[in-house]
């Protein structure tokens, strides 16, 4: 007789294992479907939550979804386990730790001290059985800062990664996006480029660019070119000013080999990172994306749900304290996430999970052009998100990223929300948009007319007087 069974009116639903009972509480995603992983009946998912409500935490330490002998990612996750930080909670259910955090005594400082103590399994569990307001309400109970050139997260604040992708990486693209996202209040999570190539000599090249126009304007953020990590080591090896090093990664062991990449190679270009010592007011040098489906677009997901394959993802991401974290939601595709229904609750998911493990969580809000999915469904999650503390979003020309062929958020869409909201930008940033006349003293965006000293500066005339 199964241990993991629930009766459902007059129908009883057994399970065969804690694997099978995550899969089956999931919310409907497609790529769970097309992997024969989902409930298979409304019913049947309800039983799933059920017996999962009742499903000791500790049960997560006892029984790994993925095997502990085989997997890389399982033994980080268990053998970094803080157990006195679990212990506040270890006594708990699943369902009565989701009622401990929609308490009105639990706040940022006790969710801050348990982070350590939950894994990314109990974590995607309790999220498995929260409304999308929950996921709102515990997320932006949680605080996460971290700091390079400037400080991200704190309460009141809203980032925006600038993203001035070119199709052929042209220099005079790439800046006059960078420009025309400045003079939004775009830049402060990261101005972020993703390369057409990621040959050493075309990233490199770039990195020097983007580190020219930082120093150059005196901008308080940092640059990325995110290329893939060992070309941003070989990258460092010649000397070139990285400040951020980028990479994909998922939440296997297996998953992580088809991007390439693996725990030791990860640890090895953080520290070459750390020993450029180019941030200046903190280390956090690491810039993760994941996205729900990576490990079933690559069959390494050993029959764990999307959900709880990308929260242990961010046990990968945890491990090197970056200063970004972003689940590019919708970008896989309609394959993994079919609607902007399906896109909407895994982008709330992804960032409610990944701020409960302590990650400094930002999230694509996106989509690819064969999705069911619109520009209205994304301004519902922007500002989903933004009433969550979502730590920074996607600044993107137009909202349409003309080199990955897919749909984002515009420039514009930031300020909408930092307007509804009452964010503001990190604040070494804001100095330095009021001193460059970006904003005003009331945050709003000037008129180019009234004296952008950005605009003055980079002009033709400006640049040739500078030689």
């Amino acid at each position: 007789m199964s241990r993991y069974a629930a009766t459902v009116g007059r129908t009883r639903f057994a399970f065969r294992d804690l694997r099978e009972v995550m899969a089956r509480a999931s919310a409907p995603k497609s790529g769970d479907e097309l992997a024969g992983l989902a409930a298979g009946s409304a019913r049947e998912r309800v039983a799933a939550r059920a017996v999962l409500a009742d499903v000791p935490l500790v049960r997560f330490l006892e029984e790994p979804l993925v095997p502990y002998e085989t997997d890389e990612v399982t033994r980080l996750i268990l053998d970094g386990h803080d157990a006195a930080a679990f212990a506040p909670v270890k006594e708990l259910t699943v369902g009565a730790l989701r009622e401990w955090l929609l308490a009105y005594e639990t706040d940022a400082p006790l969710l801050a001290a348990l982070a350590p103590g939950l894994t990314p399994e109990m974590a995607a569990a309790v999220v498995k059985l929260m409304r999308n307001q929950d996921l709102v309400l515990v997320a932006r109970k949680c605080r996460v800062v971290t700091r390079f050139r400037n400080t991200l997260g704190l309460p009141g604040r809203l980032a925006v990664r600038l993203q001035p992708n070119h199709p052929t990486d042209d220099p005079a693209g790439i800046a006059a996006s960078v420009v025309d996202g400045l003079l939004y209040g775009c830049g402060d999570a990261v101005i972020g480029v993703n390369p057409a190539t990621d040959s050493v000599a075309g990233v490199e090249g770039l990195t020097r660019q983007l580190a020219e126009l930082v120093e150059r304007f005196r901008i308080p953020t940092q640059a990325c070119v995110l290329s893939h990590v060992t070309t941003a080591l070989q990258v460092m090896a010649r000397g070139a000013p990285v400040d951020l090093v980028f990479q994909s990664v998922a939440g296997t062991e297996a998953a992580n080999r088809a991007f390439g990449v693996s725990l030791p190679l990860l640890a090895e270009a953080r520290d070459a990172a750390l020993a450029l010592r180019r941030g200046s007011l903190g280390d956090n040098v690491m810039y993760f994306e994941t996205g729900q489906g990576s490990a079933l677009s690559a069959e390494a997901h050993h029959g764990v749900d999307q959900q709880t394959c990308e929260a242990r993802a961010y046990a990968v991401c945890r491990r090197f304290a970056p200063l970004l974290v972003n689940s590019v939601v919708g970008f896989i595709g309609p394959e993994y996430l079919y609607d902007g229904k399906q896109i909407t609750r895994a982008g709330l998911e992804d960032h409610c999970t990944g701020k409960l493990l302590g990650l400094p969580m930002g999230v694509d809000v996106c989509y690819t052009n064969h999705a069911e999915a619109d520009q209205d469904d994304m301004d519902v999650l922007l500002t989903a998100l933004g009433a969550a503390g979502v730590s920074y979003v996607m600044g993107v020309p137009g909202a349409d990223d003309v080199m990955l062929g897919y749909q984002s958020t515009s420039f514009y869409d930031s300020h909408y929300l930092r307007q509804v909201l009452g964010l503001r930008p990190a604040p070494e940033f804001e100095a330095w948009l009021q001193e460059m006349g970006i904003l005003d003293e009331d945050l709003r965006l000037r008129p180019l007319a009234r004296g952008h000293r950005l605009l003055e500066a980079a002009s033709p005339r400006a640049r040739e007087g500078a030689r």
